[in-house]
């Protein structure tokens, strides 16, 4: 028997805030110590509204993307979030909602994929940028793997600096192994880890 998926619809993003841009990026540090609070599906939804969301009706989103062909797929890795159960979550911007693709709290076990770094576990939440190479390369050809990697970039920093508007603390994890990463959020095998955000309470 096949399991329906499981959605979960995410609260409006916020397009407005105290903070000046230039205040941000003042302010942006990566962080590594965290408490122990947990972050609510508000903050949840407004951290991927920032790196994926969609601001146009013809579906451009808050990051560009080559082509607009829109490789990323983002996924949260929640352990100590309010009123989402722990668990795999994968982030549909079309309809600025979450997918439950696993259940339990795995942070633990993405912590040792990710060469045991503690703030991984520690974090309330990890936010992980997967890529589908293809839907670039089919158009770009081998030139389309740095765009991609272009795009990630973008898509961490808007997160970044969201973290900080929202006073969160976050820190890019890149030295991890793809295939137990992979393996821990159960990837279709197009689909590549590229990064690692924990996102936590300072």
């Amino acid at each position: 028997m096949v399991r329906s998926p499981e959605f979960i619809s995410l609260p409006e993003p916020v397009t407005s805030g105290e903070k000046s841009l230039e205040a941000l990026l003042q302010q942006r540090r990566s962080v590594r110590e965290y408490r122990e609070a947990a972050l609510d599906l508000s903050t949840i939804g407004q951290l991927l509204w920032a790196a994926q969301g969609i601001t146009d009706p013809q579906g451009y989103r808050t990051a560009p993307s080559a082509g607009a062909l829109y490789p990323l797929e983002l996924y949260v890795v929640a352990g100590n979030v309010d009123d989402l159960s722990p668990g795999v979550y994968h982030y549909h911007p079309d309809k600025h909602r979450l997918e439950q693709t696993e259940a339990g709290d795995l942070r633990h076990i993405l912590a040792r994929a990710a060469l045991a770094q503690p703030w991984v576990k520690a974090a309330a939440a990890v936010v992980v940028i997967t890529a589908v190479y293809d839907r670039t390369t089919r158009k770009y050809g081998e030139r389309g793997i740095r765009y991609v990697h272009m795009e990630v970039g973008h898509a961490a920093q808007n997160l970044f600096l969201q973290a900080e508007a929202l006073g969160l603390a976050a820190v890019v994890v890149g030295a991890f192994e793809d295939d137990a990463v992979a393996t821990v959020l159960k990837l279709p095998t197009e689909v590549q880890p590229l990064m690692l955000l924990p996102v936590a309470r300072k």
